[in-house]
């Protein structure tokens, strides 16, 4: 059986969800499952209802929970990344509050735009520590990163370690289901081919089988639009759709900061137009936090029954097709290898990736649509810069980041984007000491 390392278990309520969908497999029930994070209580928190979750399941893995790093990895088969460098407070707050004084608002803040600079800054140098433990204990492994952002962190990887790693996230079977909603089709009658760039790939075919062949179904995405029947939080992905004729999977509030076009500090009509939800991240962490007492209390309360159902991530799937030889496809972040003829080689790009006994096999796409690639592409300069930063060291690629990213370049001058670049990294302090 298979051992599983969990890097950042205290995110529990992830934890909870992917360790349901890994030992809801018969083949996977027996696996070790091994908990590790740096804080005590979100560890211990974790192994309880991890223990909760095989009561549920009636199952019995062997779970071990540890602060040792080296201890959970050591033997590993998989290993699952979900941690967040910094936290909400400090990094998440100063990521927001500082920009703010320079008139930069952003929405989430932890893919892009100076706000996922720095969290990818921050985050590159831990994974490639985490990286080294595992050619040392496990080099064998297959490292699933759910860690955003997810471009640079995976392209930081790809560069610097023969780690065998994915980067893995569920806005593309996310957004696949939101449309089948709203264009009123099952989704199990859907059959889409999605490529790109992490949070911004696109559907390149979105379409069902029919007796008479195959319906292409964005038609009846275009039908959406002219019936008046467009989700009010998902404005401006429509919007984008109707410019350029594909749909993007990240949803509207991560898309409106990849872009220069919506969040403009003079042009309040557009915020409100596109109902773009300014700090949003902000706002659902902090009802996270308000809401964790009650909800820990529910989890780890053995009187409240415990719910485990299939989330949608890809993550315990994989593990299965490796484990099992049963051939799936998945979207997944991997390095560009011809795969996307118009996209550089060697980025960080997001397509279906076949999965068996074999491993991770991405599927050659050939050349996107010259307007996506190049929309793309002011994306992957921002990427290929902040990655350039995080191993060299070397701050001037920091402000050359920030000075071509769509967002920051479209509302402040070059003297406003230096003064930023500098207050951040003085507040982040510890986290980004090498560029001090």
């Amino acid at each position: 059986m298979p051992k599983i390392t969990f890097i950042g278990a205290g995110s529990t309520v992830f934890t909870k969800n992917l360790l349901g969908d890994i030992l809801s497999f018969p083949e996977l029930a027996d696996s070790t499952i091994h908990l590790f994070d740096i804080n005590q209580q979100r560890l211990d928190e974790s192994y309880l209802i991890a223990q909760r979750v095989c009561e549920t399941l009636n199952v019995k893995p062997h779970i071990l929970a540890t602060t040792d790093r080296k201890e959970a990895l050591d033997g590993a088969n998989y290993a699952i990344c979900m941690i967040q460098v910094g936290g909400y407070k400090p990094s998440t707050v100063i990521d927001f509050e500082i920009p703010k004084k320079y008139g930069l608002r952003q929405t989430i803040a932890d893919t892009l735009g100076i706000g996922g600079i720095m969290r990818g800054l921050r985050t590159i140098p831990i994974l490639l520590d985490i990286c080294k433990d595992m050619e040392s204990l496990c080099p064998d492994v297959t490292f699933l990163n759910y860690v955003n952002p997810i471009a640079m962190n995976c392209w930081a990887i790809f560069r610097s370690s023969k780690i065998k790693t994915v980067g893995l996230c569920h806005s593309v079977q996310g957004t696949a289901e939101q449309l089948a909603y709203d264009i009123r089709v099952p989704i199990d009658e859907i059959n889409y081919f999605c490529a790109g760039i992490n949070h911004m790939a696109f559907y390149l075919k979105f379409e069902r089988k029919t007796p008479n062949g195959v319906e292409n179904l964005y038609p009846k995405i275009y039908q959406v639009i002219n019936e008046n029947r467009v989700p009010e939080w998902n404005r401006v992905r429509y919007e984008v759709f109707k410019r350029l004729g594909y749909f993007v999977t990240e949803s509207s509030e991560h898309f409106a900061e990849y872009v220069p076009w919506f969040i403009k500090r003079d042009r309040p009509d557009l915020i409100e137009k596109y109902n773009i939800p300014l700090d949003e991240y902000i706002r659902r962490c902090e009802i996270q936090i308000a809401g964790w007492e009650e909800l820990r209390n529910v989890l780890l309360d053995p009187e409240n029954k415990l719910i485990v159902t299939p989330s949608h991530e890809y993550g315990s799937r994989i593990i299965h097709s490796i484990e099992t030889n049963t051939p799936r496809i998945f979207n997944g972040n991997v390095s560009n290898h011809h795969l996307i003829d118009n996209l550089p080689e060697g980025c960080c790009v997001e397509v279906p990736c076949f999965v068996d006994r074999n491993g991770i096999q991405p599927i050659r796409v050939g050349a996107l649509p010259p307007h996506l690639a190049a929309l793309m592409q002011t994306n992957i300069n921002v990427q290929a810069l902040t990655v350039e930063a995080a191993l060299t060291r070397k701050r001037e690629y920091i402000y050359h980041a920030a000075m071509l990213d769509p967002h920051t370049s479209a509302e402040l001058d070059l003297d406003q984007i230096w003064c930023l670049v500098d207050e951040l990294i003085a507040a982040h302090g510890s986290y980004l000491s090498e560029f001090s």
